[in-house]
């Protein structure tokens, strides 16, 4: 039963419903009996299953790892040359877990609490609290791989705060520690791929996704080196594609993080939860210039030690900023929050660092960029990050030690030394809470299609706290789903693997090259890159840390009129076949961001309320903060695909809160 047309943009239909979390028990057995329940896979038979694994970063190497270990024949894919390139190799600052080795009082429910309010009550408790509960398991895990997080002198695990809590309980190695938890899942993997029982495919992207009577049974992939598609079939699939931060088109993502397989399976029936649900990170290195192909984070464990200030006088904002007294700073974290400082959420302190620089109290070079009113204007995007109180207090040599890499990396970038001179920082696009809705079981609506890590929606809410993104991939790829695609997969012993030539099959991959022929035949005068910028450009300043009814209206309005020109206009240059097209490779990835843009829009204009990284000017505070309507939008919106230019369906689940007092956020 569906709605007249809202809007003009959408359909409202049926509600839906997790139906896997056992909410009969406390919340706190709710893993362990689902565990239970769940129906398992004797290890003699596994090795008669084949799942499809999608992604290799944290929690695509470790599903695909712990998978294979126990005996279940697996084919992983990804489009770098090497497993261990996956953009999990890029965050920083490090991971959470509830082990309270600092003695501050820290328990499974804080975590659980600092998460769910974090995410501005807007996550789903039970996979929230699951999350919490195997995240010691995860260090454990860890550290028997051979991790080397950071030590204190005894050889204690060291922890450290991140923003949003008022505990330490991120493990961290220096400033690299994504690389090493991937290096460590890597090596799981590798050793999976020596006893035979995974088959890795390297240079290989997703490009469609193979449906048999509903049901995930395969995928087209596109060999990336000569441009062969290729159909491989499996028993269940798995998706850990990571997020679409990159449909900023500037983000600190790698170039080549796209939404492509999570967008292929919504066009096929999976819901995509909460669109609009993306995570602008405060503390990155700013924009230099309109040439720029991506931005760079700075760890928002900088924001342990670093102080964030701006000029309390415009006329500062030329000063270098050694020059400018105490007295004439601004540290606005610290006067706004004080019980939190700098280490509010990453919301917060992005919207923060916005508002400084409307004032005209920014620093760093002028860009041009034009304004709501439609005129253009010279803004200073910019606000230091200070360690000149950390090195009197700790000397340079400690926080050498902890913050080092990251000191050098901003001094290749920029020239400057950040011993001598405050960073510059502003904020950018990181992370994406949103992605394909996904039950307890972490299946998606489309039966033995399931989802983990970044690509689904389920453990943020409106916004994630730092250092939470690797404890749910490692989570969902250690522990979650090598305990979840059984209850699916025991009953598929006796259905064999769909061969090359099922019609499905034979489906799916004419879609595929249809896709291809009409990217090629297109002959236009615009490169993919130019249409990716345009866009950007479009959802950042409509669809980005300020969004207004009126902007949103218009940001659809532009999409649509962008992507109609890209099907008329797009040149993608050489061949399809027989070499490598990197530019055939991005417009396919730009063709689903224009698409998925216009979601995360409307998403952005029917949820006429603030929560997380979702702010919308009609719904604030008087103190100009997140203004909550828990009476009209306390629910997941999912998604559903009706076609091709046809408006979307909106599927509500509702979001109940047993074991958590819902509240306002506060932070000061």
């Amino acid at each position: 039963m569906m709605s007249e047309l809202i809007s003009g943009l959408y359909y409202e239909g049926e509600k839906i419903a997790d139906t896997k979390a056992p909410l009969d028990v406390p919340i706190e057995k709710c893993w362990e009996t689902r565990k239970f329940t769940a129906k398992l896979v004797n290890p003699a038979n596994r090795r008669k299953l084949k799942i499809i694994v999608v992604g290799t970063g944290l929690a695509g190497g470790a599903a695909a790892a712990s998978l294979g270990e126990m005996g279940y024949h697996v084919d992983v894919f990804f489009y770098q040359d090497s497993a261990r390139r996956a953009h999990s190799i890029a965050a920083q600052g490090g991971i959470n877990a509830a082990k309270d080795y600092r003695n501050d009082n820290d328990s499974v429910y804080r975590l659980f609490y600092d998460t769910v309010k974090g995410g501005d009550y807007r996550a789903r408790e039970t996979n929230v609290y699951r999350l919490a509960e195997v995240s010691a398991n995860i260090i454990d895990q860890c550290v028997a791989q051979g991790v080397p997080f950071a030590r204190e002198y005894g050889g204690l695990l060291d922890n450290r705060s991140f923003g949003g809590v008022q505990v330490s309980r991120t493990f961290y190695a220096r400033g690299q520690t994504g690389q090493q938890l991937l290096i460590g899942a890597y090596q799981a993997l590798e050793r999976q791929v020596k006893a035979g029982t995974v088959i890795e495919h390297s240079r290989h992207e997703m490009v469609e996704l193979i449906l048999k009577n509903g049901h995930a049974k395969g995928i087209v992939a596109r060999d990336m080196t000569t441009g062969k598609l290729e159909a491989h079939t499996a028993h269940c699939v798995i998706l850990c594609t990571g997020g679409y931060g990159n449909v900023f088109f500037l983000s600190t993502n790698a170039m080549g993080c796209n939404a492509t397989a999570a967008w292929r399976a919504y066009r096929k029936g999976a819901y995509f939860a909460n669109p609009c649900y993306t995570q602008i990170h405060p503390t990155c290195i700013p924009q230099h210039g309109d040439q720029q192909s991506k931005l760079t984070l700075m760890s928002e464990s900088l924001r342990n030690d670093g102080r964030i200030w701006v000029p309390k006088k415009a006329e500062d904002c030329d000063k270098d900023p050694r020059d400018i007294p105490e007295e004439d700073r601004d540290y606005y974290l610290e006067r706004i929050y004080p019980s939190f400082g700098n280490l509010v959420p990453r919301d917060i302190a992005s919207r923060q660092a916005k508002n400084m620089c409307d004032e005209g109290r920014g620093v760093g070079p002028a860009l041009a960029e034009v304004g709501p009113d439609g005129q253009e204007r010279m803004v200073r995007r910019g606000v230091y990050l200070d360690f000149a109180d950390a090195i009197e207090r700790m000397g340079k040599d400690a926080v050498s030690a902890k913050y080092g890499n990251l000191f050098e990396m901003y001094e290749r970038i920029t020239d400057d030394d950040p011993y001598e001179v405050p960073m510059r920082i502003y904020p950018a696009s990181h992370y994406t809470m949103g992605g394909l809705w996904v039950d307890y079981d972490l299946e998606s609506t489309i039966p033995g299609l399931y989802v983990g890590g970044e690509a689904n929606f389920s453990d943020h809410g409106a916004n994630r706290l730092g250092a939470s993104a690797l404890m749910q991939g490692l989570s969902d790829g250690y522990f979650v789903l090598p305990n979840t695609v059984n209850d699916y997969l025991a009953d598929k012993l006796a259905e064999p693997l769909l061969d090359g030539d099922d019609p499905d099959v034979q489906a799916a991959l004419a879609e595929a090259q249809e896709r291809i022929d009409r990217f090629m035949s297109i002959g236009g005068s615009r490169s993919v890159d130019s249409f990716h910028k345009e866009l950007g450009r479009i959802m950042w300043d409509y669809c980005g840390m300020y969004r207004t009814h009126d902007g949103l209206l218009e940001a659809i309005e532009k999409i649509r009129a962008l992507r109609k020109e890209f099907w008329q206009n797009v040149r993608v240059p050489g061949e399809s076949v027989g070499q490598m097209n990197q530019s055939l490779e991005r417009a396919g990835r730009v063709a689903d961001f224009l698409e998925l843009g216009e979601l995360m829009c409307i998403d952005a204009l029917h949820r006429n309320e603030s929560c997380g990284g979702h702010f919308r000017g009609e719904s604030q505070t008087e103190e100009g903060e997140a203004l909550r309507h828990d009476d009209k939008y306390l629910y997941v919106a999912a998604w559903e695909y009706k076609g091709e230019d046809q408006p979307p369906v909106l599927h509500k689940e509702d979001l109940i809160y047993n074991n958590i007092e819902l509240k306002q956020r506060s932070y000061k």
